[in-house]
């Protein structure tokens, strides 16, 4: 029989044959891009109505700031569809899901150009929106279970950012086609676009296997124990006023003065477009970014944010803002906005636990029901762009400090849980309060007490002699009965 070791060329063999991947993993490139790139077409509905207000408001008879309704309906069915899209993902698979809601997406999306009134085009965004929700679940949870784990991470970043991209994307996308054609093309190129996105993924996402059956009441009931702890709910309630704050930044937008003036007409879609950089440069900027912790990240880019939009405020009431310092500024805000999203995600599923489906599921819930509240904060208050600003900053600044009171619960729950681990782990100590004096035997005298730790008694029961109890100068010495003498030692003796 041959061994091993007279068989090179067997070892060659092996050591060319790459590991073969998991049964269930995706490749990375391919997988990652197909899924941004169809959800910024997705979430990028929920924008495309920002440019076009006063041509909905014109055709529905109504005015731009109940049009703003549109963008608000589609926001609360996106918002409530995900409690619902979440579990189904997990019972019936994700590919199938996310092929059938983009389907259905599509066909909402060309239904809302028949809409003859406000009250029919919100019912029919509405449904748009709940249809729609049925991708960014489903999304997450096939990158969690089909990349690799040691690119995870990235994966989820990359299509963290195309969602928040989506909100300038489709702005200007919206933008480009209404200067061309109608608000009714607009939507009819999305329904064509979501047709063939799901086609895309159809052919890219692997199959979908055996499902477990996941129960519906188990998932909402791990929802109502999170929101049962307050460092949860603080964390929940800053999310609101990410992408609402940034939704109504850019909503009221049109109003910003000078910098957005008629005879500019380039000018607002080169604004839109001035955050793009920042959703691309955050998931390159990965490797650094997560060194710092997310609780931190959290606080430090809401208060970002929260300054430049105070800084737009101010320079918008003084009448010193042109169109490239707003657009510097708007990148810085995209910037801070970009960076604490992801981290929130992870701030809110690591504090969850093992139920971090059910917090990702809430956190989208309320991320998305902030940005359908946006657009009536922009067009429902008056004084312009710079009152608008400075709400924004208001509310940033309120999200920043409900985050830091959540992170601080967080870590004095986990110090108050270190400390019982170390208490209930410590090595026990004796007491160090005196106890009961025992009686020596017989034969020691009471000048022997003090000494009863520093000699070995004998076998034999025999007192040992003195230089065994190692006797001190001045210690009065025993007759040998118990009693003592009460005579002091002569000098040098032992």
């Amino acid at each position: 029989m041959t061994s091993d070791a007279n068989c090179p060329s067997q070892h060659a063999r092996r050591a060319e044959t790459p590991t073969p991947a998991g049964p269930g993993t995706a490749p990375f490139g391919r997988t990652v891009f197909a899924l941004c790139a169809v959800g910024i077409l997705v979430v990028g509905q929920l924008y495309t109505p920002l440019p076009v207000l006063d041509d909905l408001a014109d055709s529905w008879s109504t005015t731009t700031s109940a049009a703003g309704w549109a963008t608000t309906a589609f926001g609360f069915g996106y918002a409530a569809g995900f409690l619902v899209s979440g579990p189904l993902s997990d019972r019936y698979g994700r590919r199938r899901i996310i092929v059938g809601g983009l389907v259905l997406t599509a066909i909402a999306t060309a239904v809302v150009t028949t809409a003859p009134d406000l009250v029919t085009g919100c019912a029919v965004r509405a449904a748009q929106g709940l249809a729609a929700s049925t991708f960014a679940p489903a999304a997450f949870a096939c990158l969690a279970e089909r990349i690799e784990p040691a690119r995870r991470v990235t994966a989820m970043t990359w299509l963290t950012s195309s969602f928040l991209a989506a909100g300038v994307i489709g702005q200007v996308l919206s933008h480009a086609v209404a200067e061309i054609w109608t608000w009714r093309a607009v939507f009819l190129v999305c329904a064509a676009a979501m047709a063939g996105g799901a086609v895309l993924l159809r052919t890219v996402l692997p199959s979908d296997g055996s499902t477990a059956a996941v129960s519906a009441p188990d998932a909402y009931r791990a929802m109502g124990r999170l929101l049962t702890r307050p460092s949860t709910v603080l964390f929940l309630l800053a999310t609101a006023t990410l992408l609402g704050g940034f939704v109504a930044l850019y909503a009221g937008l049109p109003s910003a003065g000078p910098a957005v003036s008629a005879d500019r007409p380039g000018t607002m879609l080169l604004l839109r477009a001035a955050a793009l950089p920042a959703m691309v440069l955050v998931p390159l900027a990965t490797p650094l970014l997560v060194r710092v912790p997310a609780a931190h990240r959290v606080v430090g880019a809401l208060f970002l944010a929260g300054t430049v939009s105070g800084a737009t405020a101010l320079l918008t009431a003084g009448g010193g803002l042109g169109p490239v310092a707003l657009g510097a500024l708007l990148f810085v805000f995209a910037l801070g906005v970009a960076v604490a999203a992801p981290a929130f995600v992870e701030v809110i599923g690591s504090a969850a636990g093992p139920a971090r489906g059910a917090a990702v599921a809430l956190y989208t819930f309320v991320l998305f029901t902030g940005a359908g509240l946006g657009p009536q904060l922009a067009t429902s208050v008056g004084g312009g762009f710079a009152t608008v600003s400075a709400l924004v900053a208001g509310a940033l600044y309120t999200g920043a400090a409900l985050a830091a009171a959540g992170q601080h619960l967080i870590t004095a729950r986990k110090n108050a849980t270190v400390g019982k681990e170390r208490h209930d782990h410590a090595i026990p100590r004796p007491d160090p309060r005196p106890g009961p004096r025992r009686s020596l035997p017989a034969g020691y005298g009471p000048a022997d007490r003090r000494h009863r730790r520093r000699y070995v008694p004998r076998r034999d029961g025999r007192r040992p002699d003195r230089r065994s109890c190692e006797r001190r100068a001045g210690d009065p010495p025993d007759d040998g009965t118990g009693e003592q003498t009460g005579e002091a030692p002569a000098a040098g003796r032992r």
